[in-house]
């Protein structure tokens, strides 16, 4: 089922992006990225494991550089942070211990995750958002 609805998430999202304008934006994809990055953390406070706050936001970090390159240098790499997130969904469980953490999320973000990654690359070898930052 959180397949199902990450997919129908996403998808919904990617269009309601492109219907308003949202994703005409250079900014929009990498705030979702940076947005996505901050969860675990929050899980992480929730569950109330230091350990699981620190470990959740050292790659926090990683995905907040990825923002930030991506944003000022080329979407390309935004999008692949994108779909790099939702990989990390899928090994999350096995590298870090998060006991606030739902159960089905990884499942559920990653495949918003990954959705919202492969519209961004569509989005750019359509032309319909400029890559390099001017």
């Amino acid at each position: 089922m959180a397949y199902i609805v990450g997919v129908g998430l996403g998808l919904f999202v990617f269009v309601f992006a492109r219907v308003v304008g949202l994703a005409r934006e250079r900014g929009f994809y990498p705030t979702v990225l940076a947005v996505v990055a901050t969860y675990y953390g929050l899980f992480a406070v929730m569950g109330g494991s230091p350990e699981a706050i620190i470990a959740e936001s050292t790659v926090a970090a990683l995905f907040f550089a990825v923002t930030a390159i991506g944003f000022k240098r080329n979407l390309w790499i935004v999008a692949a942070g994108l779909a790099a997130h939702g990989l990390f969904d899928a090994i999350h469980g096995h590298v870090i211990t998060n006991p606030g953490m739902p159960e089905w999320w990884p499942v559920f973000c990653g495949t918003i995750d990954v959705v919202l990654g492969v519209g961004l690359a569509w989005l750019l070898l359509q032309n319909k958002v400029c890559a390099a930052a001017h």
